[in-house]
C-alpha cells in the first residue's frame, strides 16, 4: 500500500491473516503510533509527532483493539487542529491512496481504525466543529475511509442520531462506482454486525434499509452480493418470515448470482431445519 502518488511512506506491515497466539491488539501497537505521526507529520507540518507518540503510548497495553482505537482517537484529537472539519482534512490528507479493487482488506488497514473513532466521537457533534454542523465533512471523510479501510463501524453513530440524512445519502452511494463504498451501505446497516454497536430502530423494523438491498442485490462486485447476503441472514434471526417473502420475490428472474445470494442468506435458518428456508434454498439452485 504505498502511497506514492502522495509522497506517503507505506503504513506499517500487517499479516493478512490473523496470527495463532499474537493477540489482535497489537496491530495497533508502536510501530502504528509511529507510522500514524510519520504520515501526519507529512500531511501537516506543525504535527507533534513526538507529543502524539507519547500520548499515543501511555496507557495502551492493557487495551483491546476496539479499545486502542478509541484511544488513538482521542490522541488524535489532542493534537490534531482544533476544528473538526480542519482536522479531518489533515487526516484525509495523510491517507495513502484508496483501493478500487473488490476485494476484502487484510488486517493491515487495522492501521486506519482510529480514524473510524475520531469520526464516531468528534463529527457528530457542532461544538467540534465551531458550532457549524459537521455532517457533510462525515460523509465526506467516511467515503474516502471505506475506501482505504471501513467506515462500516463509524457510519453506525450516525444512523443512530441521523437516520433520515444518512440512509438518504447511503442510498445514493449504492451507485458508486468504488465497491467499498457500495458495499458499506449494505455492510454498515447490518443489524448483527460484528464487533459494532447494535442499531435498535433497524433490528425492530428492518424496512428502511430494505430499499438498500434491492439496488444491491445485483451488483457487479461480489463483494458487495456477499454482504447483502449476510445482511439478509442478520435480519432473518428476528424477522424470518420477511426475509423468506423477499427471497421469494427475488426469485423471480434470478440469474445464478442471485440464486448464490439467496441461498447463502437463508444458510443459517436452513441448518435448524426451517422448511421454508430449506424450500426456499431448493428453488434457488
Amino acid at each position: 500500500m504505498q502511497g506514492a502518488s502522495t509522497g506517503l511512506p507505506r503504513i506499517p506491515a500487517a499479516p493478512r491473516a490473523i496470527r495463532e497466539g499474537v493477540a489482535l491488539k497489537h496491530l495497533l501497537g508502536a510501530e502504528a503510533c509511529a507510522g500514524l505521526a510519520r504520515n501526519l507529520s507529512i500531511a501537516y507540518p506543525r504535527f507533534d509527532a513526538r507529543g502524539f507518540r507519547e500520548r499515543a503510548m501511555e496507557g495502551l497495553e492493557p487495551l483491546e483493539l476496539m479499545q486502542r482505537g478509541r484511544h488513538l482517537a482521542g490522541a488524535l484529537h489532542a493534537f490534531l487542529p482544533g476544528t473538526y472539519a480542519r482536522a479531518i482534512d489533515v487526516l484525509l490528507a495523510s491517507m495513502t491512496p484508496p483501493r478500487v479493487e473488490a476485494e476484502a482488506f487484510g488486517l493491515e488497514e487495522f492501521f486506519y481504525l482510529p480514524h473510524s473513532f475520531f469520526i464516531a466521537e468528534y463529527g457528530l457533534e457542532p461544538r467540534f466543529n465551531g458550532g457549524r454542523d459537521p455532517f457533510e465533512v462525515s460523509m465526506r471523510a467516511q467515503h474516502a475511509l471505506t475506501t482505504r479501510f471501513t467506515a462500516e463501524f463509524s457510519i453506525r453513530p450516525f444512523l443512530v442520531r441521523h437516520p433520515d440524512r444518512t440512509l438518504s445519502r447511503l442510498r445514493r452511494w449504492t451507485r458508486d462506482p468504488n465497491p467499498h463504498v457500495r458495499r458499506l451501505c449494505s455492510e454498515g446497516t447490518r443489524p448483527r454486525l460484528p464487533w459494532a454497536k447494535r442499531i435498535p430502530a433497524l433490528v425492530a423494523d428492518p424496512a428502511p434499509v430494505l430499499p438498500i438491498l434491492d439496488a444491491l442485490r445485483d451488483d457487479a462486485s461480489l463483494y458487495v452480493r456477499r454482504s447483502v447476503a449476510n445482511h439478509l441472514g442478520d435480519i432473518a434471526k428476528d424477522h424470518p418470515e420477511l426475509v423468506f417473502g423477499i427471497c421469494e420475490r427475488w426469485l423471480a428472474g434470478a440469474g445464478d448470482e442471485r440464486r448464490w445470494l439467496i441461498r447463502h442468506a437463508l444458510r443459517h435458518p436452513a441448518k435448524q431445519g426451517n422448511r421454508e428456508a430449506l424450500r426456499l434454498r431448493a428453488a434457488a439452485r
